[in-house]
């Protein structure tokens, strides 16, 4: 939460502000996120506005999940910008219109739903480790990238079995 008292309410007042806060808790995907309690970096400017307060900022942090293809652990960075008007309280507003308004609680401001918005919606849908990673092979799950000449003998239909086995009996080399 922000206090945005200091600003008053006299339109064209605005703050600078830098701060670094725990990271919330499931900020991210199921395959990479912000570890909950790290810290994340925020630049924001508060400027009151005839409506309310808009707040314009950066936010920036270090990313820890897996690769979707290979399971190999992900350590990167992300950064973000965003942008929210959020409005008085005692603002009149009908229902209709009330649908994805941020509003503020008294004096103070919630970061986090735009935090959250941000971070998700810059982050890959299916993280990487290399953007060439050839994953896992489909039937021993044997990691490609460390042994790419990695094969398997082609498998045999079964219904075909018998016939392979027939083969086998008959091969004049045995």
């Amino acid at each position: 939460m922000l206090d945005t008292r200091e600003l008053g309410r006299r339109p064209g007042s605005q703050r600078e502000e830098k701060r670094t806060v725990p990271a919330p808790a499931d900020l991210g995907i199921e395959v990479l996120r912000v570890p909950e309690g790290s810290p994340v970096d925020l630049d924001l400017r508060l400027e009151a506005v005839m409506e309310g307060v808009l707040v314009t900022g950066s936010a920036s942090a270090e990313l820890a999940g897996e690769c979707a293809r290979c399971l190999e652990p992900i350590a990167d960075e992300i950064d973000v910008r965003f942008q929210e008007l959020f409005v008085y309280d005692d603002q009149d507003y009908s229902s209709e219109e009330d649908d994805g308004v941020s509003m503020l609680e008294g004096d103070l401001l919630d970061l986090e739903p735009l935090l959250r918005d941000a971070v998700v919606l810059a982050l890959p849908f299916q993280p990487l480790c290399e953007d060439d990673c050839p994953g896992l092979c489909p039937e021993c799950g044997a990691r490609l990238a460390e042994d790419p000449g990695h094969t398997h003998d082609a498998a045999i239909d079964p219904r075909w079995g018998k016939l392979q086995q027939l083969q086998q009996d008959t091969d004049p080399q045995q």
